[in-house]
C-alpha cells in the first residue's frame, strides 16, 4: 500500500491557477522604456510605457507592455501582462524552429527560417531579443516594414504562434 502511495506522489499533478507561473523561473529582458505624455484640461500628465520580453529559455515566451507614473511600476505590470500572453514553441533538437514561417503585425513583417547548427541568432532588434529569450539557438530572421520596437516583437510572436511539428500536421491530416 504504500509504495502505491509513493508511486500516486510522483505523479504530477495538475498545477492550480498561479502555481505554474510561480515554479518556472523566467527571464524578463527590457525591449523599450518610453516616456508618454496625455494632455488635459490641467495640463501634461507624463507617464513611462515598458516593453518586456519574458520566457524560460525552454520555448516559453510572452510580449508585455505596461503603462504606469513610474519606470519600476511600468517594468513590474509589463512582466505581468508578458506573463498572461505566454505560448509554447516547438523547438528542434538543435534548437532551431522545424519550418520557415512568416508573421504580420500592423505594418510589420517578418521573416523566420530554420537555420544550421552553430550559426547562432541572426535577427536585430526585438526580434532577437525574443528569440534568445524562447530559447532558440540557430535561426535567421529578417523584419521588413517598420521598425517599431513594439510591432516588431509581436509580429516575431505571432510568427512563433505559427509553427507546427511533423506530428500535429500528420495529425491534422489523419495519417496517423
Amino acid at each position: 500500500m504504500s509504495t502505491e502511495l509513493k508511486q500516486v506522489n510522483k505523479i504530477k499533478k495538475t498545477p492550480r491557477r498561479n502555481e505554474n507561473i510561480n515554479d518556472i523561473k523566467f527571464i524578463e529582458r527590457l525591449i523599450k522604456i518610453s516616456r508618454v505624455t496625455k494632455v488635459t484640461k490641467g495640463g501634461k500628465k507624463l507617464s513611462f510605457r515598458a516593453v518586456v520580453v519574458i520566457g524560460d529559455e525552454n520555448g516559453q515566451v510572452g510580449v508585455g507592455v505596461g503603462k504606469a507614473e513610474d519606470v519600476v511600476n511600468a517594468f513590474k505590470k509589463a512582466k505581468t501582462d508578458g506573463r498572461k500572453n505566454l505560448i509554447n514553441i516547438p523547438l528542434t533538437k538543435y534548437l532551431s524552429i522545424p519550418h520557415g514561417v512568416i508573421g504580420d503585425v500592423g505594418a510589420c513583417k517578418i521573416v523566420m527560417r530554420p537555420s544550421i547548427e552553430g550559426s547562432g541568432v541572426i535577427a536585430g532588434g526585438a526580434v532577437r531579443t525574443v528569440l534568445e529569450v524562447a530559447g532558440i539557438k540557430n535561426v535567421i530572421a529578417k523584419q521588413l516594414g517598420s521598425d517599431n520596437l513594439l510591432n516588431n516583437a509581436r509580429a516575431a510572436i505571432v510568427a512563433l504562434e505559427s509553427l507546427t511539428t511533423k506530428s500535429e500536421v500528420l495529425q491534422k491530416r489523419d495519417l496517423n
